[in-house]
């Protein structure tokens, strides 16, 4: 039977805050020493990883240790945005086995490291597998990693989330066994006989029909629907065009799931940002490389959708979950939280509304991985949930 817990610490002595969270993640699990832990610790706490690690590893009785610092954690029900805070999520009761993994210098290497991955992982698959990652958002250029992980490791299920940090240091730290490295991917291979049940929901609504991209220069879009791309997006946006900064800020590309689609709507549909726009030169630069003839809509994101989208992500989740859910981890967009909705704690209140006391834990992501269709991709301004759950007998 798996058995797991979360705990949380917002203590500024980082060693008591990793025995807290620790202790407290092992009282909810019944467990005495667990098997794994994943530690998710906030960028108040930086110059003090390598103790934050050390110290959880030795609480919990296990070397199987991963996780990532970020801007703030998930725990508890809680979600802490800014400050000191750190969440521990372990995991015990023989029903699965835990593998770490860490592969360094990420920058310009993502099908070398995604091939490392693979070749870390392999002699230790299960019946099923969840693999955690924990990328250096900065450093990973995901589309060639999870394509290279999804030939090498077919039927394997990926989720994760990129490390994020407050801004104060300009690079995100990634942690596994005692040691704790930038330019890297951690991660937690999770194996055995057990049920894993996933949704993401998106916290954009599209903006009206999609558009077809009738000339583009790499990255470029110059026009839409034969018309200037910078025309049809200032209409998308309306009054948002008037402040640029503003609107790149709430509006973005739809990328229709199924091509040449004329419209998009939940779930079919992944989120990209506009990395530019110019009044003057009629374009938009967009971080996504169409094709002339392909069609892509504008998204807005939307506190109210994004509430809709997770309650109905979570219902549709509750319908497909065999038995209770043993545990959680919930990878959220750092562009979600209090920000977005005006409340904090919003998702997990949520979370917890819908699968009551479940121990989840997590973390406010640079981008997520998570179910994009019939495949793993790479997500933004979404909330990914993993939900494990022991086999029915």
């Amino acid at each position: 039977m798996i058995r797991a817990g979360t705990g949380y610490s917002t203590v500024a002595n980082p060693r008591n805050a990793a025995a807290e969270a620790t202790a407290a993640a092992l009282k909810q699990a019944g467990l005495r020493t667990a098997d794994c832990a994943l530690i998710f610790a906030s960028s108040a706490y930086g110059g003090a990883y390598p103790m934050i690690v050390r110290t959880v590893a030795e609480v919990a009785g296990t070397r199987e240790v991963a996780g990532c610092g970020s801007i703030g954690v998930i725990a508890g029900g809680r979600e802490f945005e800014s400050g000191p805070s750190l969440a521990v999520m372990v995991v015990g009761g023989g029903a699965l086995a835990a593998t770490r993994l860490f592969v360094p210098q990420l920058r310009g290497r993502s099908r070398e490291v995604a091939e490392t991955i693979a070749a870390a992982v392999r002699p230790h698959l299960g019946a099923n597998n969840l693999l955690c990652l924990f990328p250096d958002t900065y450093n990973l250029d995901p589309e060639p990693l999870l394509a290279t992980l999804a030939r090498e490791l077919p039927g394997v299920t990926v989720v994760g989330g990129g490390a994020t940090e407050d801004g104060s240091v300009g690079e995100t730290f990634q942690f596994c066994g005692d040691v704790v490295s930038s330019n890297a991917v951690a991660g937690m291979l999770l194996a055995g006989d057990f049920a894993i049940n996933l949704g993401a929901a998106n916290a954009c609504a599209p903006l009206g029909p999609t558009c077809r991209v009738s000339a583009v220069r790499d990255n470029i879009i110059l026009e839409l629907d034969g018309r200037r791309a910078w025309d049809v997006f200032a209409e998308a946006a309306g009054p948002l065009a008037d402040d640029l900064s503003r609107a790149l800020a709430f509006v973005f590309i739809g990328v229709p799931l199924t091509p040449g689609a004329e419209r998009i709507g939940r779930g079919d549909f992944f989120v990209r940002n506009i990395t530019g726009a110019s009044p003057e030169h009629g374009a938009i630069a967009v971080a996504h490389r169409p094709k002339l003839g392909d069609r892509i809509g504008f998204v807005l994101r939307d506190g109210e959708r994004s509430r809709s989208e997770l309650k109905a992500t979570l219902a549709a989740m509750a319908d497909r979950v065999a038995g209770s859910p043993a545990f959680g981890l919930y990878f959220d967009c750092v562009s979600r939280g209090s920000g977005l909705y005006g409340i904090p704690d919003h998702d997990s209140a949520y979370i917890g509304q819908c699968f009551g006391q479940l121990p989840v834990a997590g973390f406010f992501t640079g981008c997520e991985i998570g179910p994009l269709g019939d495949r793993t991709g790479l997500l933004q301004y979404c909330g990914v949930l993993a939900l494990i759950s022991d086999r029915p007998v």
